[in-house]
């Protein structure tokens, strides 16, 4: 697997005339996901475990392990494309949907972004480490639904109230949504034109709390500065309210001030006070 999927991504990079569809096809690539049923029972991985080139086991490799190969890899051919001024493919996995906590302990030392990340609620310190990274989590309440988690015990509302990095996402769009637009989908039931909705009614969320989230969204994704420049403001990378552009957002200067905060107080506490923060997030 991991031969199929990066040789060509190394052999592009380095010369680009090897692989011409490939090459325009990756300048719009802008993540690497990793998608399997984590339910699935699993052997935890161990120092005895052999290296992928020398895997002749007939059970599959651990959650764990594909995550630290899958991010190894990517992360030298990021920087081979970076050498040559070509776009980066971020690191956002599937984790946390269900199966074991380590998953998420996996991905929290390795990924840029996840997707779901419920399993969080299972595990204080993990969703704690995930707050003060402000790691994003792309959740999709109505899959999990009809998966793993019930909708009103989905724990979206209160990562967002915690101050978690979260936004609505799709997942499985063909099996569980029943228009050509999931995303709108998604958030219909987040946001109906009527003025008490079915969202509203189970999770209380405002217009704001849904604006919010629609930021984190365009955080989180792979748009490019100009792009997110357009849709949240020129100065977007900036922290707390500096940032924030209310015309385009519509999310209240007070409301980013009060995350950018607690947060900054929670960081102090973390480092004794000594935490060095940049005052302009990653783009």
């Amino acid at each position: 697997m991991l031969d199929n999927i990066f040789i060509p991504l190394f052999e592009v990079t380095v010369d680009p005339d090897s692989h011409p569809q490939l090459h325009v096809f990756l300048k719009q690539v802008v993540g690497l996901d990793l998608v399997d049923d984590e339910s699935k029972p699993e052997r935890r991985p161990t120092k005895h475990m052999p290296t992928p080139a020398q895997w002749t086991n007939v059970f599959n490799p651990a959650y764990s392990y594909y995550v630290y190969y899958c991010y190894a890899n990517l992360y030298t051919l990021n920087k081979l494309r970076e050498s040559k001024g070509m776009t980066t493919i971020k690191f956002r996995p599937h984790s946390g949907e269900a199966g074991d906590i380590d998953h998420l302990a996996a991905t929290f030392l390795t990924a840029h972004n996840i997707a779901h990340g419920i399993n969080l609620r299972k595990s204080p310190v993990l969703q704690y480490l995930y707050y003060l990274s402000q790691i994003g989590l792309a959740m999709s309440p109505l899959s999990n639904n009809s998966l793993f988690l019930d909708y009103h015990r989905n724990p979206l509302p209160i990562f967002f109230l915690r101050g978690l990095n979260v936004s609505l996402s799709t997942d499985d769009p063909l099996q569980i949504h029943l228009t050509k637009e999931p995303l709108v989908e998604e958030y219909s039931i987040a946001a109906s034109v009527r003025s008490l909705s079915l969202f509203a009614r189970v999770w209380k969320l405002s217009s704001c709390d849904l604006c919010e989230i629609a930021r984190n969204s365009v955080y989180q994704s792979g748009f490019s500065h100009a792009l997110k420049s357009h849709w949240i403001g020129k100065e977007y990378y900036k922290r707390g309210p500096n940032g924030n552009d209310i015309h385009r957002t519509n999310v209240p200067h007070i409301r980013l001030e009060f995350r950018d905060t607690i947060w900054r107080e929670e960081m102090q506490q973390v480092y004794l006070g000594k935490s060095i923060i940049p005052e302009e997030i990653e783009k």
